[in-house]
């Protein structure tokens, strides 16, 4: 039976070193083929339909088969009724979970262009739900802007946070023309970091030396290797300050109403604290303003999706069949083996 076991565990690892090998060839063919910019298309999901569905699903477990009748009969009565009527105006919505490099911001620019083009600014909104902590200067000033497009379209933005909106999320968040957030979501953070570790001293320790060439004075202030000087020390403080102005303005600029000295300190606050300070307008979750907007509005969600390639696709099937194999093999073995 050992025998078997050890044979068992033998035969799995082969098996998945041949099946790797098959992936990483078959992702090669598939970057050779494939054009590098991959495609992607824009998805629709119908939250209003959404919504009729849940509550009547709900109604459809509570009532009685009586009232469910007259519920049913109601709703016929009131379709007939509004079979002539004006389409309702729209509420698009998108989300946006933002990562440390905003490379989320590729797909929000998508869904900004695709919505542009067909909203109406006379009746149509957008909702923006959004969670971010922040990240790099350059990748939330440029989601910023794709919300400004909004505004500069004519189309009224409001942007709903349930978790958090920091730094370069509330640097979007801020573009708004109304801001709502849940009771305990997180705001603010008004500030600009930038650390670096530095090698010297345990380079000098093992008597390697660290050459770095460079043409204008401040081509490289603050560097991993080399000697940290006071000098590029205060041109890197410089830097920060300049980019934290930016912000200020940034932020001043969009709720002129803020006294931005007093919330851009670094800080962050509850929404309920915030509200205060005039950071957000309304404490309320992202469901609750669907939910309003239900009766007087048809619901969409856009969302844009990059389509997978052929090479992908196989990857994943081949990844997920590896492991249950494995799985599968290994169990069996153990089952066998006293």
């Amino acid at each position: 039976m050992e025998f078997l076991y050890e044979y068992g565990l033998f035969f799995a690892k082969t098996v998945t070193f041949v099946i790797a090998i098959a992936i990483i060839l078959t992702l090669i063919v598939g970057s050779a083929v494939r054009p590098k910019a991959k495609k992607g298309a824009i998805e629709i999901d119908d939250l209003s339909e959404q919504l009729d569905d849940l509550k009547q699903s709900f109604l459809e477990n509570t009532l009685t088969k009586k009232e469910l009748k007259l519920h049913q009969k109601a709703l016929k009565a009131e379709s007939k009724k509004t079979a002539n009527d004006e389409p309702k105006p729209r509420l698009y919505v998108i989300d946006f979970i933002g990562s440390m490099d905003a490379h989320e911001v590729e797909s929000l620019r998508e869904e900004v262009t695709a919505i542009i083009t067909i909203a109406n600014p006379k009746t149509d909104k957008v909702l923006v739900r959004l969670e971010s902590g922040g990240g790099v200067v350059h990748g939330y000033g440029l989601a910023a802007s794709q919300l400004q497009r909004f505004k500069n379209a004519g189309i009224k933005l409001s942007v709903s946070i349930d978790k958090v909106a920091a730094s370069g999320g509330y640097m979007m968040a801020c573009v708004a023309d109304e801001i709502l957030a849940a009771p305990f979501a997180i705001v603010g953070s008004i500030g600009v970091i930038a650390q670096i570790p530095n090698f010297n001293k345990i380079l000098k320790k093992n008597d390697v030396e660290f050459e770095q060439i460079t043409a204008g004075e401040f081509k490289r202030t603050l560097t991993l290797f080399g000697e940290n000087t006071d000098k590029a020390r205060e041109k890197f403080r410089d830097e920060i300050e300049q980019t934290h102005g930016l912000f200020k303005d940034f932020v001043s600029t969009q709720r002129p109403s803020l006294n931005i000295d007093n919330v851009a300190t670094g800080e962050h606050w509850f929404a309920t604290q915030a509200i205060e300070k005039g950071l957000v307008d309304v404490i309320k979750t992202s469901d609750d303003a669907l939910l309003e907007q239900q009766a007087e509005r048809q619901i969409y969600k856009v969302k844009y999706k990059v389509k997978k390639g052929l090479s992908d696709k196989l990857a994943i099937g081949l990844s997920s069949g590896v492991n249950k194999a494995g799985v599968n093999l290994m169990s069996r073995f153990k089952s066998i083996n006293p």
